[in-house]
This record gives structure tokens, sequence and C-alpha cells, in this order.
């Protein structure tokens, strides 16, 4: 059985996040000892590591919570699971996209800056008024 800090320190997970997803119920509630202290076993070291892969990979926490639904329900079809992994590589496929848009943008600007005085400064015109950009970079989601 493992302590909140042991299990923090073997996941890479501070304990203020583990406390956390116990709090929105993506872990359980972990046994505890006579004097209060949680205990942790390898079915929780293996949630937290699903949990934290699973961000690192970037999913949403209610991502998160279908795919642990689905891990907790074996028979289940794993078509659902594939959905929310296309759901979320679509996303990420919209953030390079918007990401290479920017990426192009700032080459652009600091190409085009003189390197004059402020007043003259292409970076701070383009920075100004948007419609100098050649791009669309802008964030769909504001």
């Amino acid at each position: 059985m493992l302590t909140i800090g042991k299990l923090a320190k073997k996941t890479g997970t501070k304990v203020q996040t583990i406390r956390y997803y116990e709090q929105i119920e993506l872990m359980p509630e972990p046994g505890r000892t006579e004097g209060g202290q949680r205990r942790y076993g390898d079915a929780e070291l293996d949630r937290l590591a699903f949990i934290r892969h699973s961000r690192q990979l970037g999913f949403s926490l209610d991502a998160i919570r279908e795919l642990l639904d689905l891990s907790d329900n074996p028979d289940r079809p794993c078509d659902e699971a594939d959905a929310i992994a296309r759901r979320q590589l679509k996303q990420v496929e919209q953030r390079l996209s918007r990401l290479n848009a920017l990426r192009t943008e700032l080459k652009r600007m600091v190409r085009e800056c003189s390197g004059g005085h402020t007043s003259d400064c292409r970076v701070l015109e383009v920075l100004r008024d948007h419609s100098e950009c050649l791009t669309d970079h802008q964030d769909p989601n504001g």
C-alpha cells in the first residue's frame, strides 16, 4: 500500500492533483488507516497512470472519464474508445494547423522588420492591425 506522497512520486503527479481527481471522482475514494491517512494499491496506481498518460496526450477530463468508464467495463465495444481517440486526433490536427499558420505569420513579421525605429516597426504594425496578417491563425475557441 502506498501513501499519497509515494503514489504522487511513482506517477509524477502532484498530491493536490490526486486529491482533485478524487474530488471529481476520476479516482476512487482511497482506503484509510486508523489515523485517517490515505492508502493506495496497484489498482489506484494503474488508474492514476492511465489518467496521467491520457492528460499527456491532451485528452480532456470528460474524455478521460469516458475512457475510464470503458476501461472499467471490458465487455463494451472498443469502437467507443476509438471514437474518443479520433475526436482527440482531430483536435490535435486543428491545433497543429493553427500553430503552422502562427509560425508562418511570425516568420513573415520578423523577416519584414527592418530593424529601424519602433515607429516603423513591421512587427508592431502587424500586431496593431490583424488585417495585415496573411494567414488565418485565430483560435476558433476564443
